[in-house]
């Protein structure tokens, strides 16, 4: 078998013969990586190369000619997850789940793989982990169902023939990095070795119609190690995340071809496993009696979950020229922006200010309605006086100052009246189109220095 050295980008899976510094393919820069690859002898039927790929009959159809079937969901055993999934794990698809090491992505599939072995065998395939480590597990777990089977392999042939031999209806591949294919001269979890190992086990999954869920290990940069063409090919990705000195843990989906790619799971990672939270906003907001500067209270929208989450921010003087700004669960330039506009529309010297914002509970929140929250925070920690704890902020707010309309405005509002909280401040128009009836009070503001005045001056 001779071998070749040819460049891949990391990002998109472009194919080169010579390094280049901007990859044609995605416009990335310094993406290109050596790899040393063997010309293959397509001896596989489920090779990346095989022509007919996802059926037998490969006639031009007509679009309007073929017929949808209804694709069959399966419950996890978590409804949490069966959100994240879609309303259930689609039958036959590829799936990729990701997380740091440590985080739970091995101890919440062998929980799936309990609750999936009562519709099917489970072939569970480790590359990485003994038979008797995966057993330890598996009792600390109280798995126990018989029809759960563990093969301690990384060689793709060995696993594809076991395959063919067992016909599993379910197959788990812990790691994908781990997984080999003899016929390419690089080493396991190189970008050649992760896209061949992938691409056949897709084609397992299709064309035996094999529910498969592949794990796989994160880089320090929080994506999936190897190259980015890998999410491509599966059909969902769903990423782990959490503080690792945290129990929860927050699942969440980036790429669905069955659903939404908002939603998210809560579980607490807890001796005998994890567990589901129930209460999602439970975990977001601080039981304390005391009312403390500088916190402030929001609804956001992750997929249907409505979650009441809490803003911390601490002010202090700065002495240093340049006065630091740290932001911890969202962005750092989305705060740099709103100081600008307090200092600005609202004449708040905070140009001397050491400023740091948290959000509670490790939670990330991009979406601009909390930017209100944000501000009425930073100006409560400013002004060292409290905001009334059952009171809401929603509201994006312009480089004017001004206060714009969000997303799912409805929907957060029954949530939050639900919860029993008191008062909410936000866009003043959207306030004049609601009309439904509900327990807290609607304050609409224009500006932020219209908020600012009415919370401080009510």
């Amino acid at each position: 078998m001779s071998s070749n050295t040819v460049f891949f980008c990391k990002e998109c899976g472009y194919e080169s013969t010579k390094w280049l510094g901007k990859c044609p393919g995605c416009n990335s820069w310094n993406s290109f990586v050596e790899e040393k690859i063997g010309k293959k002898n397509n001896n596989s039927k489920y090779s990346s190369s095989h022509s007919n790929t996802f059926s037998n009959n490969n006639k031009v159809k007509k679009l309007n000619d073929i017929v949808v079937k209804k694709e069959v969901r399966l419950d996890t055993g978590f409804e949490e997850l069966n959100r994240v999934f879609g309303g259930g794990i689609v039958e036959g698809s590829l799936n990729l789940i990701g997380g740091e090491p440590g985080i739970g992505k091995s101890t919440l599939i062998m929980q799936v793989c309990s609750n999936l072995s009562n519709k099917g065998i489970v072939l569970y395939v480790s590359g990485e982990e003994s038979e008797t480590q995966v057993k330890l597990r598996a009792d600390r777990l109280k798995v126990t169902s018989d029809n759960i089977l563990f093969f301690n392999e990384t060689n793709i042939d060995s696993i594809e023939e076991k395959i063919e031999e067992i016909s599993p209806k379910f197959c788990i591949v812990d790691s994908i990095q781990t997984m080999y294919d003899e016929q390419i001269s690089s080493t396991p979890g190189s970008i050649s070795q992760v896209k061949e190992v992938t691409a056949r086990l897709m084609y397992l999954a299709k064309n035996k119609n094999i529910t498969t869920i592949v794990i796989g290990h994160v880089t320090k940069d929080g994506v999936i190690a190897g190259p980015r063409i890998l999410e491509h090919m599966v059909d969902i990705v769903i990423y782990i995340e959490g503080e690792r000195f945290l129990s929860h843990r927050i699942v969440r989906g980036v790429k669905n071809r069955f659903g939404s790619t908002n939603e998210i799971g809560i579980f607490d990672m807890k001796d005998e496993g994890m567990v589901e939270v129930k209460n999602i906003s439970d975990i977001f907001l601080t039981k304390s009696e005391q009312n403390l500067p500088g916190t402030a209270i929001v609804a956001t929208v992750e997929g249907t979950s409505t979650i009441l989450m809490e803003v911390q921010a601490l002010t202090t003087h700065s002495y240093y020229n340049m006065p630091r700004r740290v932001a911890n669960g969202i962005d750092l330039n989305r705060l740099n922006m709103l100081v600008a506009v307090l200092e600005k529309r609202c004449k708040l010297s905070l140009s001397t200010q050491d400023i740091y914002v948290n959000v509670i509970g490790g939670m990330r929140v991009d979406e601009p309605a909390v930017d209100l929250s944000i501000a009425m925070a930073i100006v409560s920690s400013y002004k060292n006086i409290s905001i009334d704890p059952k009171t809401v902020f929603l509201g994006e707010i312009g480089l004017t100052g001004e206060i714009r309309n969000i997303t799912n405005f409805e929907k957060r509002i029954k949530e939050i009246s639900k919860l029993g909280y008191k008062t909410i401040y936000t866009n003043k128009k959207q306030i004049d189109n609601f009309k439904e009836s509900i327990d807290a009070k609607l304050i609409g503001v224009s500006s932020i220095d219209e908020a600012i005045s009415k919370v401080y001056n009510s």
